[in-house]
């Protein structure tokens, strides 16, 4: 398919590196920062563009991988003129009908992923989860996903949005933890590696267990001389030492639910 990508951040440089090891023709890269448009356009092969106004209305796909907050107003710009092709956008919050009526075949092409733009990732294993405003779009945008992933699924806008609410909890929450962790260790001048087999270990062990049987600790235990000895340690940070306390009541109510 003919593709542009309007968007140069995280998700859409892997995901532009991804369609174009698949065989996918990248036509435009368009970013109002200049470096960035050029620099996702120079490994895709694609020509770099600053405005939608220099967007080409030749593309089959037309993928918006930009913030939610200018998703809104960027999609009459760059559907007009253009209604007959084929419209996605990468938001996992946001619903498909943005598009409607500006654009006659749209849809979402949702990449369950957290994403940096040095590290490649291997899309075979990514989940994406995809809807679209008809069946004709759907197989469109199937058939884009299944040639990157192996993982493919159809999932609605409100689904959608309790699954970005999980993601938030399993990745974006967890990697604040590790923040938190390391804020911890450099009061005792400890860097943040010594971790690492903990956290390698932990990850692995949710591939066999449900996260409640997985869960180890003083709270899981109810140890409250531990938790009471360490919310203590943490008497100089209030805000952190209210998320220690509240992160433990949870694993502990979780332990009564499981009963």
């Amino acid at each position: 398919m003919n593709i542009i990508m309007i968007g140069s951040g995280r998700l859409a440089t892997q995901l532009a590196l991804a369609l174009k090891d698949a065989g996918h023709h990248l036509l435009q890269v368009c970013s109002p920062t200049a470096a960035h448009a050029e620099a996702l356009a120079t490994q895709v092969g694609a020509e770099a563009i600053t405005t939608v106004e220099e967007l080409r209305s030749d593309a089959d796909v037309y993928i918006l991988a930009v913030k939610d907050s200018i998703l809104a107003s960027l999609i009459p710009v760059v559907c007009k003129g253009r209604e007959d092709a084929l419209f996605v956008h990468t938001a996992g919050s946001m619903p498909k009908d943005l598009f409607k009526g500006y654009a006659r075949h749209y849809g979402v092409f949702y990449p369950m992923q957290t994403f940096s733009k040095e590290r490649r990732v291997d899309f075979q294993q990514i989940p994406i989860f995809l809807e679209a405003d008809s069946e004709t779009a759907l197989q469109q945008i199937k058939t884009l996903a299944s040639s990157i992933s192996g993982s493919v699924y159809e999932l609605s806008s409100d689904d959608r949005r309790y699954l970005h609410l999980a993601a938030v909890f399993a990745c974006n929450f967890v990697n604040h933890c590790f923040a938190l962790s390391a804020d911890v260790l450099r009061k005792v001048h400890l860097p943040f590696s010594v971790m690492l087999p903990l956290i390698d270990e932990t990850t692995r062990k949710v591939h066999e267990l449900s996260p409640v049987d997985a869960q180890t600790g003083p709270a899981v235990r109810e140890d409250h001389n531990v938790m009471q000895a360490q919310s203590r340690l943490l008497s100089d940070d209030p805000l952190m030492q209210k998320i220690y306390e509240l992160m433990s009541e949870s694993i502990m109510k979780s332990k009564k639910v499981k009963k």
